[in-house]
């Protein structure tokens, strides 16, 4: 263990070190499944597992408290799985190398996964404890939340008892969360013809690196660069000069900001020098565009193996002008909540090779309609290029209740911890409580997490002080949840 094992609240963060220690990406969680699991039986406590791979686990409430309302703790097993590009890190088999930098842990290269390893923690510890008072407690760990909501997806009805959903799965302490946005991941399969390269074609690399990237939800609306887009763009303006794809790759998650992409490109030698020029230009106006959001952007030109076949020019024109072209970012404010991003899409994958492409895009919205009008608007432009579009893992959003029970109940307890109201707000991320609450429509729903920092990015760092304050939060509110 690491010296985090060693910070207040001392459970929480003992549970967390041990969380960091087990491998835990998405589609990977058998390791921290068996921890939960095994975690049940040393505390003698009621647990299933069911066919999506998620775990329930129930404690009894304490003495006196038998009469008050069911509460479900809920968080996601997975982790999202992103390493910087110096980084020598397997995720499915190696430990998250977490520290503490000053006021907040973060970890050596990758993300750290506090999303949703604090959450997580903070259950464990609430179901360990002896000194808490509290109603019945069931605790949800879901699978697979981070690509797909897998768990929550496939979580039955009728499983669960409880009356009052507490999410712990939101990155601002001192806001809670009342309702988020759904989505649908789009993914598109093209081909394309290739040709073999000919004479006197120079290849190289033309990679942009060095970006934020971040999380599809929280940070689409902080105008971060997005690594596919910038550079498609430069290959639209280096096919004036005659420059030929030979593959690209960009991006690893749909939810994730891409924060580096690399294309292999063949340039005619007599058009090496103008190539130079423009790129030069394109990484001047870039650097100049992004200087505040973006400063260690870097886009380079280096050299590459001769490639033997590359992509044919009339698929490489009508591919770069559609990917240029598709929509990125948020699209729409919202008018019913002030700063709220309504509507974005998030092009998060791309890759082009051995003559085919592949494409991963997260459309959201907080209006259902919106996010199927956008859908519908980038399968269209897919489709015109013969493209196979699919759209899967689609999930509601979650409307926002004010006369919340649970709300004003955290509301005066945040008050009487802190001398101060809460923030109320709604995520432009997607949260499970908009597909757990359309199967289980009963539960009264609130979100709330620590201070966490560009979650989805190896720079995710969590701040020491917030998760103290979070599990005040959560401990007091346990103490008060209303009568059944």
């Amino acid at each position: 263990m690491s010296a985090i094992h060693e910070l207040q609240p001392h459970a929480l963060w003992q549970h967390f070190s041990a969380i960091c220690d087990i491998p835990h990406p998405s589609f990977h969680e058998e390791q921290i499944r068996e921890h939960l699991i095994g975690f049940a039986k040393e505390h003698n406590l009621e647990w299933q597992s069911d066919a999506a791979g998620n775990v329930i686990i129930r404690k009894k409430a304490t003495p006196g408290m038998e009469n008050r309302a069911g509460v479900i703790l809920q968080g996601h097993m997975d982790m999202v799985p992103q390493k910087n590009n110096d980084t020598v890190h397997d995720f499915p088999t190696d430990p998250i190398k977490a520290y503490i930098d000053g006021d907040w842990v973060t970890a050596e290269g990758t993300t750290l996964g506090a999303d949703n390893g604090i959450g997580m923690a903070a259950t464990l510890a609430v179901l360990a404890a002896k000194d808490l008072q509290h109603g019945p407690v069931e605790a949800l760990f879901t699978a697979t939340e981070e690509t797909g909501m897998i768990g929550a997806q496939g979580l039955a009805q009728g499983v669960l008892t409880g009356r009052i959903l507490l999410n712990l799965d939101t990155e601002d302490e001192g806001e809670l969360y009342i309702g988020c946005a759904g989505g649908t991941r789009v993914e598109i399969n093209g081909y394309y013809t290739t040709e073999a390269a000919q004479d006197g074609l120079t290849c190289k690399t033309l990679s942009i690196a060095g970006l934020k990237g971040g999380h599809s939800g929280c940070d689409i609306h902080l105008g971060r660069g997005n690594a596919i887009k910038l550079l498609i763009r430069v290959l639209c303006r280096l096919e004036a000069e005659g420059v030929r794809i030979a593959s690209l790759t960009g991006g690893s998650l749909a939810n994730a900001i891409p924060r580096e992409a690399s294309a292999v490109i063949a340039i005619p030698e007599s058009s090496l020098e103008a190539c130079e020029q423009i790129i030069d230009q394109c990484s001047k106006e870039l650097t100049a565009e992004l200087a505040v959001v973006e400063p260690n952007l870097i886009l380079t030109l280096s050299e590459a193996a001769p490639a033997a076949e590359l992509m044919s020019l009339r698929d490489q024109n009508r591919w770069v002008a559609a990917v240029n072209a598709c929509p990125n970012g948020a699209q729409r404010m919202s008018d019913a909540i002030a700063g709220v991003v309504e509507t974005s899409l998030n092009l998060g994958v791309l890759t082009i090779n051995e003559g085919k492409i592949k494409a991963h895009i997260l459309p959201r919205s907080l209006v259902g309609s919106c996010n199927d009008a956008l859908s519908d608007a980038v399968a269209g432009l897919f489709r015109m290029l013969g493209a196979e579009v699919i759209f899967s893992d689609s999930y509601p959003g979650w409307k926002p209740d004010a006369d919340s029970q649970i709300l004003a109940t955290m509301k005066q307890v945040y008050a009487e911890l802190y001398g101060q109201e809460p923030g109320v707000q709604v995520v432009h991320a997607g949260l499970e409580c908009g597909l757990l609450g359309s199967k289980y429509p009963e539960w009264d729903m609130i979100s709330f997490g620590p201070t966490i920092r560009f979650p989805h990015s190896p720079d995710e760092k969590v701040n020491i002080k917030s998760v103290a304050r979070f599990w005040d939060l959560l401990v007091a509110t346990l103490k008060v949840v209303p009568e059944a």
